[in-house]
C-alpha cells in the first residue's frame, strides 16, 4: 500500500463515521446515537441533493449529518465517498431491505446488498487498513430455526433473495477478514422497530392500522400469515450493538435480538388491545399476501452479545407495540391540530 492511496487522516478528528444509507430507521438512530457520542457523522445517499431527510428531520439532526452521495453497486462512487469522508468507522446499512419486495426485486437486492458489500471492503482493503467497518447482517439468513434458537455458529438456510443477498454478504465479510486482516464483522440482527419505520413494513402497517381504525375507519387490516414466529426488539437498543462491535478489541459477529419469540398475530392482538379493540374483528388473513417462502419460526440466543459485548435488549415486543402506538398518536395529535 503506497502513500498516495492511504488516506490523509485529520488528526484533529479522533471520531468520524460513514452511515451508508443514514436516511433510513436504523441508520438515523445510529447517527443520532454517533453524534451524542461526540463523532462527526457522515450519511451517504443515492442522491444526496435529493435525500429524503424525514428520519432524521423526526430526531432533529438533519443539520448535524453531512449528506454525500454513493452508489452501492458503483466502486468509484464508493471510493469517492470514504475519500471525501475519511472514516474511522463504516456502517453498511444500505440496500434493498424488504424481504417481501426481494421476490419482486431480486436483481436490484442482490446488487444493492452483495455488491455494496463488495465495494466497500475493497475499499478497506485498498485504501486504509486501519477502518472498521460494519456489515448489517439478518435473522433472515438462518431460515426456520425451528424448535432451536440460532446463535452465531448455526449454519445460515436462507430462502429468500434478500436472505440470500445478506448470506453472501456475511460471507464476503468473513472472507475479508481472514485473508486481508481487515476489521470487519456483522451483526446479525433479528427483527427491530421503531416509529421510523416506513409504512411497508408490516410492524408499522399494523400500528398505524389499528389507530387509524380505533378512531372511527371502517377498513380491515389485510394481512398474510398470521402464525409466524419472529423474535421483535426496539430498533434504538440494536444500534447501540452496532456501535460497539466496532469497540471491541478483535472483529466478531453477533447475533443482536431479545431472546424471545411471538407470533404476527400475537403482535396484532398487543396492537389493538392497546386501543381497546379486538383484532379478530378487524384483520382479515390475505393468501395473497403470503410470500412465496416464509420460515415458521425464526429464534435468537445472544447470549454472546450479552457476555462479549455487555448489551441486553431491554424493550421487548409488548414495549415495542406500546411505544409505536404512543408514537402515533402524538402524531395522530398534532396533525388534527
Amino acid at each position: 500500500m503506497t502513500a498516495a492511496t492511504m488516506i490523509d487522516r485529520d488528526t484533529n478528528v479522533s471520531k468520524r463515521a460513514l452511515i451508508c444509507g443514514v436516511t433510513g430507521q436504523d441508520g438515523g438512530l445510529l447517527a443520532k446515537l454517533l453524534l451524542d457520542k461526540g463523532y462527526e457523522v457522515w450519511g451517504t445517499s443515492r442522491d444526496a441533493q435529493a435525500a429524503n431527510l424525514l428520519n432524521l428531520i423526526a430526531l432533529k439532526i438533519q443539520d448535524r449529518v453531512r449528506i454525500t452521495t454513493m452508489l452501492p453497486h458503483d466502486f468509484r462512487s464508493v471510493l469517492r465517498a470514504v475519500l471525501a469522508c475519511r472514516p474511522c468507522e463504516i456502517y453498511f446499512l444500505a440496500g434493498q431491505t424488504s424481504v417481501g419486495l426481494s421476490f419482486e426485486q431480486p436483481a436490484e437486492t442482490i446488487e444493492s446488498i452483495v455488491l455494496g458489500t463488495l465495494n466497500l471492503l475493497e475499499v478497506c482493503r485498498t485504501v486504509d487498513f486501519q477502518i472498521r467497518l460494519y456489515n448489517a447482517g439478518s435473522s433472515e439468513c438462518f431460515g426456520d430455526t425451528g424448535g432451536h434458537r440460532a446463535d452465531e455458529a448455526t449454519p445460515f438456510r436462507p430462502n429468500s433473495p434478500y436472505a440470500v443477498a445478506k448470506t453472501a454478504s456475511h460471507m464476503l465479510v468473513n472472507n475479508y477478514r481472514e485473508a486481508y486482516g481487515l476489521f470487519a464483522c456483522t451483526g446479525i440482527l433479528f427483527n427491530h422497530e421503531s416509529p421510523l419505520r416506513p409504512t411497508r413494513f408490516v410492524t408499522a402497517k399494523i400500528v398505524n392500522a389499528a389507530i387509524r381504525i380505533a378512531n372511527g375507519s371502517d377498513e380491515k387490516l389485510h394481512l398474510g400469515r398470521l402464525d409466524i414466529v419472529r423474535d421483535w426488539g426496539w430498533a434504538a437498543e440494536y444500534v447501540e450493538a452496532m456501535w460497539k462491535m466496532l469497540q471491541q478489541q478483535h472483529p466478531e459477529d453477533f447475533v443482536v435480538a431479545t431472546g424471545r419469540c411471538h407470533t404476527l398475530a400475537d403482535f396484532v392482538k398487543a396492537a389493538f388491545d392497546g386501543v381497546d379493540l379486538d383484532w379478530r374483528n378487524h384483520v382479515v388473513q390475505d393468501l395473497a399476501l403470503q410470500r412465496p417462502t416464509d420460515p415458521n419460526v425464526i429464534a435468537a440466543e445472544p447470549a454472546k452479545a450479552w457476555s462479549r459485548l455487555g448489551w441486553r435488549a431491554t424493550m421487548y415486543m409488548p414495549d415495542v407495540v406500546a411505544e409505536m402506538l404512543r408514537h402515533a398518536r402524538m402524531v395522530e395529535a398534532k396533525d388534527r391540530i
